[in-house]
């Protein structure tokens, strides 16, 4: 079964890029002497117009004089990966220029990893830039850019740097083939265009009323960037543990699945039904965009049967896997590849089973527990041509930046978060002792502010999808299409703090949907497995009364929208050009949702959610020192020891038989509030 592999193949390439060895220098940090403008503008410039010669005269230069043989002894692991990944070159293993490329090909994936593991070990900028430029010019465009992001995502050398948007790099990927051939045209005619792009398909389709959430280009950064900083093929060798890769794997796309279900119910369809292997996919899609050499992404009918696919895998496949899985949580333990039992009757248990899942590279037992959340996403990928007919492209399922535009994608994880479930409601519920915080009591929450969401046009360039071409001059060519935002509003909170003195507390904001499709209110114990985690901060509470403003800018669970790469190379020119410094901190980790998409669309009536506040012990809860001065953290793409050492969604992550406890408690609060959405479309063009 020839992508059964994906595992062991990936722990196989991984540990062979070090030849065994855990490079712990690699990872300190880097004092180059470099700006972080100069660091900038040559990412900038090594990701522009990646299926053309590079542009920038520097990095030209760079290639010209350099020999990629002589520096290998100054790496880490003595030029292992580098004479490697030559050699490949040189023996033309490598993947053709032109070609597609996913992450989830274990050829290519290796290919990609070789090049990211070269550029983070690099000591020196120069170096850096030096292997980029060359392998640039030498490798799958592709394969270059997803190795590129992995490496300024892990590079300490890249700390700070900006990962130009995914959808100005490649908009291919993103942007009709209709609104393509628009600026093809206006490229040829050297005439400025701005072409607006409506979502793809029509009202016939109820699927339509929420592609401004699948096809939102934020959300696909998003997606894009969490795997980036959590690659399910990195391996302690590469220099440090990402803490709690596999329980955050489950409460991404817990909360993605959460997320789609609201929008659903803001729209009136129903919340997604779960896969089933031996089941139908009822839902379609027809992506409309093309590669950048002329493959449309395949198209799947409706109302497809789940079938085998050739060189794949074989549905059976994928119910063993799930077998195990269940069998697993059942019991109570998994089995270690060795044959030992690995008890998961505990707050790590999620983890593991996150690892397994996926699996990742911390998969205890990858041989025995398969990989049912990769192999399955790319067998549901092949379901439009399952025996190879047709040769067809690889379908957005096989790319993370696309992925989230396929119904399937959310049946597939809607399916895998009720085996996470399973596991969830196996452990014991918190007792009234567990929730308590004791002389802390939330005596008011409000809302500062309107929810209230709209639809504003945004707009993107397409420099990056049309060719250069010395006689034709260079004309700004873009569009724009409608993308989901809320109105500013803030958290009010009142907390009493009866302790005497001052005391350290988490608060944690979640709502979920008050009703389901049919206007039945959601128990609690339904509702808070639907909840939407919208902030969680620290902050010191004085004696007496706190009263706490809570700005949703703020949240924890957002991040800013990526800039634009002209936005990017604009504040780049301006710090190298004045001599000052750039800053682009808010930028740096894009693993986040978008800020604006922090609540979901609601409609005309106003939509009723039921929001609950809930404030945790911080000294308890902190998993590591001075957690008070940690005014601000990206939530979804912390690197080090994850600071709150509570399970993702505590205090509502486990099942809750009497909802007395949580009402009984007085440092728990809800209320409901409704989020409004009137048809509000602004336009700028």
């Amino acid at each position: 079964m020839k992508v059964l592999v994906v595992c062991t193949l990936v722990a196989a390439a991984s540990a062979s890029f070090f030849g065994g060895q855990h490079l712990s220098g690699f990872q300190s940090d880097s004092s180059d002497g470099v700006t972080l403008a100069q660091k900038q503008h040559d990412i900038n410039f090594l990701l522009y117009k990646v299926y053309e010669p590079l542009h920038d005269a520097k990095l030209k230069n760079l290639v010209e004089s350099f020999n990629p043989e002589t520096e290998a002894s100054n790496f880490p692991d003595g030029g292992v990966a580098v004479l490697k990944l030559l050699k490949e070159l040189k023996d033309h293993h490598l993947e053709e220029k032109e070609h597609f490329f996913s992450v989830f090909n274990c050829t290519q994936r290796e290919q990609a990893m070789m090049l990211a593991n070269v550029l983070m070990q690099c000591q020196d900028w120069t170096i850096f830039t030096s292997y980029a430029a060359y392998f640039r010019q030498q490798m799958n465009e592709e394969e270059f850019v997803y190795a590129m992001y992995a490496a300024v995502a892990h590079s300490p050398l890249t700390r700070n740097v900006v990962l130009p948007p995914i959808y100005e790099i490649m908009p291919h990927f993103f942007t009709s083939s209709e609104v393509l051939q628009q600026a093809y045209k206006a490229k040829m005619t050297t005439k400025a265009g701005k072409f607006p792009m409506d979502f793809t398909g029509t009202q016939n389709n109820p699927e339509y009323r929420v592609a401004y959430f699948t096809e939102d280009i934020g959300l696909s950064t998003h997606y894009l960037n969490w795997h980036i900083e959590y690659p399910f093929w990195w391996n302690d060798t590469f220099g440090r543990h990402i803490d709690r890769k596999g329980e955050t794997f489950f409460w991404v796309h817990h909360q993605l699945n959460n997320r789609f279900d609201a929008e659903r119910l803001s729209n009136h369809l129903r919340v997604v039904e779960k896969l089933h292997w031996d089941g139908t996919l009822h839902e379609g899609i027809h992506p409309h965009t093309s590669y950048k050499y002329g493959n449309f992404f395949p198209v799947r009918p409706d109302d497809v049967h789940i079938q085998d696919v050739d060189n794949v895998a074989e549905v059976y496949d994928l119910m063993m896997m799930d077998q195990r899985i269940r069998d697993a949580i059942a019991h109570g333990y998994i089995t270690d590849k060795d044959g030992s039992k690995v008890d998961i009757m505990n707050e790590k248990g999620i983890d593991i089973l996150g690892n397994i899942i996926e699996s990742s590279m911390y998969s205890p037992n990858a041989d025995y527990y398969g990989s049912l959340n990769n192999l399955g996403q790319v067998l549901l990928g092949h379901q439009g041509d399952p025996h190879d007919k047709y040769h067809e492209a690889p379908s957005v399922l096989e790319h993370y930046e696309t992925a989230t535009r396929d119904p399937a994608f959310y049946q597939l994880h809607k399916y895998i978060d009720d085996l996470f479930r399973k596991h969830k409601d196996r452990l014991p519920p918190y007792n009234k002792e567990e929730l308590e915080f004791q002389g802390v009591a939330i005596n008011s929450i409000n809302i500062d502010g309107t929810l209230e969401t709209y639809l504003e046009d945004y707009e993107y360039s397409l420099i990056n999808a049309v060719d250069s071409k010395d006689e034709v001059e260079n004309v700004d060519i873009s569009t724009f299409m409608p993308r989901l935002m809320h109105k500013d509003f803030s958290f009010n909170i009142d907390i009493m703090n009866n302790n005497g003195a001052e005391v350290l507390a988490t608060i944690r904001i979640f709502a979920w949907p008050l009703r389901d499709s049919n206007g039945v209110i959601f128990p609690f114990n339904e509702g808070r497995w639907h909840a939407i985690e919208l902030d969680r901060f620290w902050k010191t509470l004085t004696p007496g009364n706190n009263h706490i403003v809570r700005k949703s800018v703020e949240s924890s669970v957002t991040v800013p929208d990526v800039p634009s790469i002209k936005t990017l190379q604009d504040m780049t020119e301006a710090a190298l050009n004045g001599g000052t410094e750039l800053h682009l901190e808010q930028f740096v980790s894009a693993t986040g949702l978008p800020n604006r998409l922090l609540i979901p669309k609601g409609n005309e009536a106003g939509m009723e959610f039921k929001l609950v506040v809930a404030v945790t012990d911080g000294t308890a809860d902190a998993a590591i020192d001075n957690l008070e001065t940690l005014t601000k953290f990206h939530h979804y793409g912390y690197k080090g020891v994850y600071p709150d050492k509570r399970p993702h969604g505590y205090p509502l992550d486990r099942r809750v038989p009497d909802e007395r406890v949580f009402h009984e408690i007085p440092n728990f609060a809800e209320t409901i509030v409704k989020v409004y959405n009137h048809d509000q479309h602004i336009q700028h063009h």
